[in-house]
């Protein structure tokens, strides 16, 4: 289990000190063009994934601190139960250490600091940072975990 925490805690460190170095470095608004189809800059998400609820009137952040919370107790009781399935484990740590990250952002500034920016041409993806990446991967690999051993993540 250790091992996991230790993962977990990692990815929150890098979260958070990629994501200073923007609040630090950066004005909001504005990009650095790193290639054709990839920017850094500088977003305040007040919402979750894609920006949702972000035009909300200020609930939201107790709302998602709430979620997150619950989330982390959640994923911590999941990792437990479930030692013996390693990959499960790891998945489980990448989206620990993400919730984590994005919870102690959206905790001291009342919002998410985004900075990884995708597109092609005119086509945007949403902005993302560190820690929704790892929740990301931890997602699916949760989701290939499943498929590879044909069991329910709950069974």
């Amino acid at each position: 289990m250790l091992k996991y925490i230790v993962i977990a805690f990692l990815i929150v460190i890098l979260d958070l000190i990629s994501k200073q170095w923007i609040f630090n470095h950066l004005d909001f608004g504005s990009a650095l063009v790193i290639t054709p189809f990839f920017n850094i800059v500088h977003f305040q998400n007040t919402g979750a994934a894609f920006s949702f609820l972000s035009e909300a009137s200020g609930w939201q952040r107790y709302f998602f601190i709430v979620i997150s919370l619950i989330a982390i107790v959640i994923i911590i009781r999941l990792m437990r139960e479930r030692l013996k399935q390693p990959l499960l484990c790891l998945a489980l740590a990448f989206i620990l250490g993400g919730a984590i990250g994005n919870l102690c952002d959206r905790s001291y500034y009342g919002f998410v600091i985004d900075f990884i920016y995708v597109h092609y041409e005119a086509y945007y993806w949403p902005a993302f940072n560190v820690a929704d990446s790892f929740i990301s991967i931890g997602v699916s690999l949760i989701l290939y975990d499943a498929f590879k051993n044909k069991k329910p993540l709950l069974s």
